[in-house]
């Protein structure tokens, strides 16, 4: 079924009411997109992407009731970090990691939903070792082959997994894409169901559990959902517009 972007996303979401009107709108899509779909609300958790947001954007959305937030710089996040000690939340590393910065991500963060390489995996699993932690990771998948995306390709996904499965500090929970952007929201119809389907064999070649399928943002979530999304980023529709440089 075809679905147009819905309008209404605010243009600044400086203040408590904004936010939680916005959070109360999106939710709201979420649940009619689950309804056609058949599945249940509570299959899907949101990942407020708090990236160039500053802390008090953060603290906002807490108290309107997320709970999980995405950042995609570790050196933003460990300026925002201090200015949050109270929240109860799960930080997600969802960019591009550089393996040198490994380290402090796995200090910063709670999960790296950007895993792309078998050097960077590696790195991950010392430093969380160190942190005497175990690490959620998600796999990125290349489903579009475009250049200033990150992800595996998906004819190495298979080997990056097994490999990932076995690094003792790592707990390898599912994949993560970010396809092209298409105005016609059909268009990103069969990206969404390809990483579906990807997560499916793998879970069963490897016989381990995949629950999570990270995909879907601001513009196309409704999508997303109704082929299996389980975590959805989503930026503006809740903060806003970005007025810097992602």
């Amino acid at each position: 079924m075809a679905i147009t972007p819905h309008a209404r996303i605010a243009r600044v979401a400086t203040d408590a009411s904004a936010i939680a009107n916005n959070l109360e709108h999106v939710r709201e899509r979420i649940a009619r997109a689950a309804t056609r779909s058949g599945r249940r609300t509570e299959e899907i958790t949101i990942v407020a992407i708090s990236k160039t947001f500053p802390p008090d954007a953060i603290r906002l959305g807490y108290h309107a009731g997320l709970r999980h937030f995405g950042e995609n710089r570790v050196q933003e996040f460990e300026a925002k970090r201090p200015a949050l000690p109270r929240l109860d939340a799960t930080w997600h590393f969802v960019g591009r990691l550089q393996s040198n910065k490994a380290r402090r991500a796995a200090h910063l963060f709670d999960r790296v939903d950007s895993v792309d390489s078998l050097a960077l995996a590696r790195r991950l699993d010392a430093a969380a070792a160190d942190e005497r932690k175990r690490l959620p990771v998600l796999i990125e998948v290349d489903l579009g082959g475009e250049a200033a995306k990150g992800g595996i390709p998906e004819p190495d996904l298979p080997a990056l997994a097994k490999n990932v499965v076995a690094l003792p500090q790592l707990e390898l929970l599912g994949l993560m894409a970010i396809p092209p952007y298409f105005d016609d929201l059909e268009q990103v119809r069969p990206y969404f169901r390809r990483l579906r389907e990807l997560r499916d064999t793998l879970s069963s070649q490897l016989e381990w559990p995949l629950p999570v399928l990270s995909m879907g943002m601001s513009h196309d979530f409704e999508v997303a959902i109704e082929e299996g999304a389980t975590e959805l980023r989503i930026g503006t529709a809740i903060f806003g517009e970005r007025h810097a440089k992602d």
